[in-house]
């Protein structure tokens, strides 16, 4: 496909276009083996901070032995750092519609209660209430009807289970987010293409950002998907944010 042509469908996939599903599955698939060193080469590491605050959020000590859902769980970083948490008994479905993603991360559950499920966040193969929890990190924004993957998150959460979203953000302050539409826009792209091999994935990331809602819209949409005491709080001057929200105790 020529240059301007994955452009565009990048651009268009970023947007929410009907390809939206078939691209993302398809880049993440492309890029999974350089997917773990990217991430923490172009975050210089700040990506294993801000998983681990999001994982802090979750409340697994209220259900230690419960079944948590990792959605778009990715190379599993996720589920594999809430294994470890000291206290935790439970099990993991970790849930990503790009099995090589998934096939990528293997190794780092090897031993442990994890269940790599190759599933689409808009139909998850779980029951109604079966989750004692979710967390989804930067992988909301790739799902292709945002309101109607929070509602089938909120489907399969038991009731007050605890949903936490972490998620790329745009910053507030003036000179903070030159800064940062400067790396996202220009460095992030080429370094990224660079080292992936693929032109486009990275051109992607920046543009999924600039259309996805901003912090109080996500809130609202939680909301309305049925989330009960949604809220937020920003990290590392708003470059990204933690939502969470939880599924009413009335059944």
């Amino acid at each position: 496909m020529p240059i301007a042509s994955e452009d565009a469908a990048a651009l268009e996939a970023a947007a929410g276009g009907a390809e939206k599903s078939r691209y993302v599955r398809q880049i993440f698939s492309d890029i999974a083996p350089r997917y773990d060193l990217l991430n923490h080469i172009l975050s210089l590491n700040i990506d294993r901070v801000w998983r681990r605050k999001a994982i802090a959020r979750l409340g697994v000590e209220n259900d230690p032995s419960g079944r948590y859902l990792d959605l778009s769980a990715g190379t599993l970083d996720v589920s594999a750092a809430l294994s470890r948490k000291r206290g935790f008994r439970g099990s993991i479905a970790a849930a990503d519609f790009a099995e090589p993603m998934l096939r990528s991360g293997r190794r780092k559950i090897a031993g442990r209660r994890i269940t790599p499920v190759a599933a689409d966040a808009l139909a998850l193969p779980f029951a109604a209430g079966s989750m004692a929890g979710a967390v989804v990190a930067f992988g909301i924004r790739n799902v292709a009807d945002l309101d109607a993957g929070l509602r089938e998150v909120h489907r399969v959460l038991a009731p007050g289970a605890r949903f936490v979203i972490l998620e790329f953000s745009t910053p507030r302050v003036r000179m903070v987010n030159a800064g940062y539409q400067f790396y996202f826009n220009e460095i992030l792209p080429a370094v990224g293409g660079l080292i992936s091999g693929h032109r486009t994935a990275y051109r992607y990331l920046p543009r999924s950002v600039a259309n996805f809602p901003g912090q109080e819209e996500l809130a609202h949409r939680m909301t309305v998907a049925g989330f009960e005491n949604v809220g937020w709080h920003s990290l590392t001057f708003g470059i990204a944010a933690i939502h969470t929200g939880e599924r009413s105790n009335i059944t």
